[in-house]
């Protein structure tokens, strides 16, 4: 009896999670490289931090734009099929980055890469909120946000392990090889999802789209994400650059303090997803914000700082920032109807890679590397992220009392519902 009731996923879901969690892996791996390969890319190609910048947002903005064109079909597919698709996609242009001889190509290339791999995560999601209740997903989430973490320990350690080993394409190409045994497994397990394909309102692409992204609700939800998205697409680019030219972290120390801040949000994912929905999503959500928010704007501001003091703030921000990922992914997977999950899904992850872009670009203007290689105007980006995660708390917890309106809403019309049905049952029975 304690057994089963211990038992929160099925072997079905806990595969689903499990390959979703690798294929994030996979995904957030192939945009959070180029943080690391920063210091070497703005060496070897003999570019400006604008220009690096570009690198970064040329595949938000890829990427947001073919979310919108695709979200009006994000309902109208089995989701197993979708994901396939984007995954070709993605497999093709990181492929395209690993072989790129030149900082034009690699732009183009990091284009086709946006196309396809910006859409998976809203796929990603839109499986979880199909296959699994709210009061579980922030335990899903909390193991699918380990693919960021596993991406420090594991990925980016290798992958600058590879770049300076060999050269900076080995990374993109290590990826490629990843991707083809998770698109294996998806295609031979993954079972069909289309469920969804029975509650369509409308069989107009266009006009499916327009009524998700008129919806006062869904409003509130894509606004909140435009500045969740800011911070990291703002800071982690020059991340590296920032760690190597003003902390005084050499190349070969950088690895580490990835490894070490992967390795705790790693154990502390799970952990955090657990109590979120133990304690509620929104409370978690508010105490990574404040960790994070005072973290920032120390980090920006430090100069040269002995290695481990680095690698314990590291540590302890990522913990700041893997609690508001968590807990705000959770939040958001319950904002959508259930006709609509593919749809807006789409348009959010749309709205955060077009932000993320934006931010980007934003960053790589702001900042500036003089001729010692110092990153000037650091501090500002830091102050900008913790305006805008004071906003996004705000912005939440109107989200929230949304989310709980209309639960109370639903479990009220279902309490009234049930006696009519218990009275017609006994009818039923008696005839």
């Amino acid at each position: 009896m304690r057994k089963s009731k211990e038992k929160i996923f099925t072997a079905y879901q806990a595969f689903m999670v499990a390959i979703l969690a690798i294929l994030q892996f996979t995904i957030v791996l192939d945009f959070m490289v180029l943080s690391p390969l920063s210091a070497i890319l703005l060496d070897e190609m003999h570019i400006t931090t604008a220009q690096f910048g570009l690198v970064v947002s040329a595949y938000a903005f890829s990427a947001g734009a073919s979310g919108l064109l695709a979200a009006g079909f994000a309902d109208r597919f089995d989701r197993k099929k979708l994901l396939l698709f984007f995954y070709t996609g993605f497999i093709v242009g990181t492929f395209l980055c690993g072989i790129a001889p030149t900082y034009h190509l690699l732009l183009a290339a990091r284009i086709v890469t946006g196309i396809f791999g910006g859409v998976i995560g809203s796929i990603s999601y839109a499986i979880i909120t199909d296959l699994f209740e709210f009061k579980v997903r922030g335990r899903v989430m909390g193991f699918v946000q380990m693919a960021f973490a596993t991406s420090q320990v594991l990925g980016i350690p290798v992958g600058l392990y590879l770049a300076n080993l060999w050269n900076w394409h080995a990374p993109f190409l290590l990826i490629v090889a990843v991707s083809v045994f998770v698109y294996a497994a998806i295609f031979i397990k993954m079972q069909p999802v289309k469920a969804h394909l029975a509650i369509q309102s409308t069989n107009s692409p266009f006009r499916h789209l327009t009524k998700t992204v008129s919806q006062k609700r869904y409003l509130k939800g894509f606004a909140t994400t435009t500045l969740l998205s800011t911070g990291g697409f703002m800071l982690m680019p020059f991340g590296a650059a920032f760690a190597v030219n003003n902390l005084g972290v050499t190349m070969e120390q950088l690895p580490l303090i990835y490894v070490a801040t992967g390795v705790v949000s790693m154990i502390g994912g799970p952990f955090i997803g657990k109590l979120s929905d133990k304690i509620g999503k929104m409370r978690m959500f508010v105490v990574g914000s404040c960790l994070a928010l005072v973290l920032v704007v120390y980090y920006t501001n430090l100069g040269t700082t002995p290695l481990w003091f680095l690698i314990v703030l590291n540590a302890v921000l990522f913990l700041g920032i893997t609690s508001r990922m968590i807990s705000s992914s959770a939040l958001i997977t319950a904002v959508p109807e259930p006709a609509d999950r593919g749809a807006f899904m789409g348009v959010n992850s749309s709205v955060a890679q077009i932000s993320g872009g934006i931010a980007s670009a934003l960053a790589g203007m702001i900042v500036h590397q003089n001729s010692t290689g110092f990153i000037e105007h650091y501090p500002i980006l830091g102050y900008i992220v913790a305006g805008t995660m004071i906003i996004t708390m705000f912005m939440m917890y109107i989200i929230n009392q949304d989310i709980a309106k209309r639960r109370k809403e639903e479990e009220e019309k279902a309490a009234v519902q049930m006696p009519g049905e218990m009275e017609l049952a006994g009818v039923t029975a008696t005839e």
